[in-house]
């Protein structure tokens, strides 16, 4: 039937186009690892995540773990595609009946202050308290059996969100112990002196980590973030190195890039919501403010760009250019310097963070075996809901991750004690030539295990 040609040509060609487009709508939902060639596992975590990461011992334990956990993922739902909505649930609505809280005011070294929230209750019904055997009002011996405390920090604006509440509550059941990191001026936190905390100093966090390192020497330290708080994280855990003491980190929907993030700025509302709350909390304290600031023009900044450079780079006394601001608060100015697991979770259709191919910096995750980047295709920010205004499943997938990283680091201290007491003994009872030799055919898993090391970065 030679009529027939042209329209099954035709037919083709059209079921062709709609192959391609259909590629290329899925190619579009995953820009960052299209625009840096980023490698993701064959097969999907659960919800439809994807764990960017350069290939390691510790990344294959953390995919067994987060293929095993139910955590990772949205529930299917029609909400879950609207990140406004998940981003509002998550800043808008009450934050609901939250965990009791026990406040230490802490006297840093230049007469600031910082405020530390300890979780203290409720309590899981039958489990011992931590409080039973080191109660965060007196200071004790901790022994080896003592909980993990975990230091969460919330978002720059210092909002004590229904996430981190949630996380608190969730953290306490799970045996943690929770401390809520406030900084100068933040949530009730008296102002002392006239100077806040620019956005990637940490050295207010070094003294507040310092003290809870005191209280608790023998307790493992976790530390989570939430948001823009994550700049302050980063910078510590970079600028301390493997002298930080703490055993993983997470942040949660992670502002990377802060400078572009700072000049692109925010949707409209979210800026000027942002904003507004900015000058609202420092009204309180424009008297005290007066000596180092303008404070009739921090108050008429109209972004946060704006306000961010009238507050820390035009100082009456020590004013500096917007350049070599960054220079010394950029939070990965030291990333490299950072010795500790770092695990980001991340959602491709965040509103606050901006455009994902231009504050992701994805080859941070595939260059650095210390980060890993747990990306999802819906959550908002910092919403991550796995049903409508129910509890962000980023909580679960962030303690998992924890018990993974203490999993890990515990089997490799036990095989390397195996491996240095089996040298042991088989030195004193062979000669070196056949040590070397049977040392050669030791079975690969051993050496794998130790191929995540911190020479691995250079």
């Amino acid at each position: 039937m030679p009529g027939w040609g042209p329209v099954l040509a035709a037919l083709a060609a059209l079921v062709t186009l709609a192959v391609v487009l259909l590629l290329a709508r899925r190619r579009r939902r995953w820009p960052e690892q299209e625009a840096h060639g980023a490698t993701v596992p064959e097969e999907p975590l659960p919800g439809g995540c994807r764990l960017i990461c350069k290939p390691s011992a510790l990344a294959q334990c953390l995919l067994r773990t987060l293929r095993r956990s139910a955590a990772p993922g949205p529930r299917p739902g029609w909400w879950r595609a609207w990140p406004h909505l998940q981003t509002l649930c998550h800043f808008v609505l009450p934050p609901g009946p939250g965990p009791e809280l026990a406040r230490e005011i802490l006297q840093l070294a230049d007469d600031g202050l910082v405020a530390l929230d300890w979780v203290v209750g409720p309590w899981a019904r039958g489990r011992r308290t931590p409080a039973s055997t080191s109660s965060p009002a007196s200071p004790s011996a901790s022994s080896s059996a003592s909980p993990a405390v975990l230091l969460i920090i919330p978002n720059a604006w210092g909002l004590l969100t229904r996430n981190v509440l949630r996380l608190c509550r969730l953290a306490l059941e799970r045996g943690y112990y929770p401390v809520i990191f406030h900084r100068r001026g933040h949530h009730g936190c008296p102002l002392a002196s006239p100077r806040l905390q620019p956005f990637g100093d940490p050295s207010d966090l070094k003294e507040a980590v310092t003290y809870i390192r005191f209280r608790h020497p023998a307790a493992p330290l976790f530390a989570v973030s939430e948001g823009s708080g994550s700049g302050l994280l980063l910078a510590y855990l970079g600028e301390c190195g493997s002298s930080s003491y703490v055993t993983g980190a997470a942040c949660i929907s992670p502002v990377l890039r802060c400078r572009e993030w700072f000049e692109a700025g925010l949707p409209w509302a979210y800026e000027r919501g942002f904003l507004l709350l900015q000058k609202a909390k420092l009204s309180r304290y424009a008297t005290a403010l007066a000596e180092t600031v303008d404070m009739a023009k921090l108050l008429c900044s109209r972004s946060l760009r704006e306000f961010e450079e009238r507050l820390f780079c035009q100082t009456k006394h020590l004013p500096m250019s917007w350049d070599a601001y960054w220079d010394v608060n950029d939070p990965l100015r030291d990333v490299d310097e950072a010795a500790v697991p770092v695990l980001c979770i991340c959602s491709a259709d965040d509103p606050v963070r901006g455009p994902p191919a231009g504050t992701l910096p994805t080859e941070l995750f595939l260059s650095n075996p210390y980060f890993f980047l747990l990306l999802s295709r819906h959550g908002g920010h910092c919403g991550f809901l796995r049903e409508a205004c129910a509890p962000a499943w980023s909580h679960e997938a962030t303690l998992d991750y924890f018990r993974a990283v203490s999993d890990f680091f515990r089997a490799e201290e036990r095989l390397k004690g195996m491996a240095q007491r089996r040298a042991s003994f088989l030195g004193g009872r062979r000669r070196r030539g056949t040590l070397l030799r049977r040392e050669a055919s030791s079975p690969s898993g051993l050496q794998e295990i130790f191929n995540w090391q911190r020479s691995y970065t250079r």
